[in-house]
């Protein structure tokens, strides 16, 4: 089994798909390697891309203060995406794409062991809980899989476009705090 310095030694090299043509840097994740909460998005954008870091422009920053919000900081926590490149123009991941990458997030699951996977978007979502999934109709509700308990909430960006949603969202990491602190109070 590898560790995670040697699945991002890895991920550094990549050339599965075409992604890796126009990279900065490949955005691997990062956080505490034995973290009880995950949070996948679907891929680095303009910021990750040229910093090497999930989820650190405008979207990350209001994941940040979600975060914040709910009593841990980002070092707490594990955040990653679906694939690790940047999709040109932030269009979102290709099929294909996600084919070739998702091996190193379940690696990242694999190591990492989180009570707690938040999956921030539908492309997460339908990545990780079914393909068919309906971010509307579904967020904020919990999916045991694999024995992993799952929520899919809204991508923060999706926010930023659609202020309707941060109520939402905000009742989902509400959510997510309570199960979280839960969870861990069993284990004491």
């Amino acid at each position: 089994m590898y560790t995670l310095a040697e699945l991002k030694t890895i991920t550094d090299k990549c050339r599965r798909c075409r992604l890796c043509r126009n990279r900065t840097n490949v955005v691997f994740g990062q956080g505490n390697p034995k973290a009880g909460i995950m949070f996948i998005g679907e891929g680095p954008g303009y910021h990750e891309d040229m910093q090497g870091l999930a989820f650190v422009g405008p979207a990350g920053q209001l994941l940040t203060k979600a975060i914040e919000g709910i009593g841990l900081t980002r070092d707490e926590v594990y955040i990653a995406n679906i694939v690790k490149c940047r999709p040109p123009n932030n269009r979102n991941p290709r099929e294909d794409e996600m084919e070739a990458c998702i091996p190193y997030l379940r690696w990242q699951v694999k190591l990492i062991k989180p009570e707690i996977i938040v999956c921030l978007g539908s492309i997460s979502a339908r990545n990780i809980i079914d393909k068919n999934l309906r971010i509307t109709k579904q967020r904020g509700k919990w999916i045991e899989k694999k024995g992993f308990k799952i929520m899919p909430t809204y991508h923060p960006a999706a926010l930023l476009r659609d202020e309707g949603k941060k109520k939402p969202f905000w009742e989902d990491f509400k959510e997510i705090k309570r199960e979280y602190f839960e969870i861990k109070n069993q284990s004491i």
